[in-house]
């Protein structure tokens, strides 16, 4: 399975790249596919297996992770805000390192990307979130604006 990297290199992070990623991207097994913009962003990820997530620090949201999950089970690290946005074994796999994240991958042909898209719609969709959000702010004014 070849793996497609969609990522913006930092100017900072430069010698890494050199030294470690760019001697194993080969343009068959491993292709660079370099930043994506919101217009190849959805076909690029709705034909992926799976989005590999492998951030490794207290990540606040993860919006990519949402992106994905129209249909794309994602393998991230336990990390940041991955428990509260991937469901570990349905909507793909919340993994402590990379040989987890290798067997992860074997496994991403048994979850149901139409259960992957429905628990997306179900938790992360733009008018089942402002729905919600206006629910809380409806009940802060009631409550006089206090927060507790």
């Amino acid at each position: 399975m070849p793996l497609r990297i969609a990522a913006k290199i930092p100017r900072s992070g430069t010698a890494y790249f050199k030294n470690k990623l760019e001697p194993n991207i080969d343009g068959q097994a491993v292709q660079l596919v370099g930043e994506v913009d919101d217009a190849k962003k959805q076909p690029f990820l709705a034909d992926a297996a799976g989005l590999l997530f492998p951030i490794d620090w207290p990540e606040p949201f993860g919006l990519v992770m949402i992106e994905a999950r129209r249909g794309t089970p994602v393998i991230a690290y336990r990390s940041g805000s991955v428990p509260e946005v991937v469901e570990d074994g349905v909507t793909g796999f919340i993994v402590d390192g990379q040989e987890q994240a290798i067997r992860a991958v074997k496994e991403l042909g048994r979850l149901d990307r139409r259960v992957v898209r429905a628990r997306f719609d179900e938790r992360f969709a733009a008018s089942r979130m402002a729905n919600e959000y206006e629910t809380r702010y409806r009940n802060l004014i009631a409550r006089g604006g206090r927060c507790g």
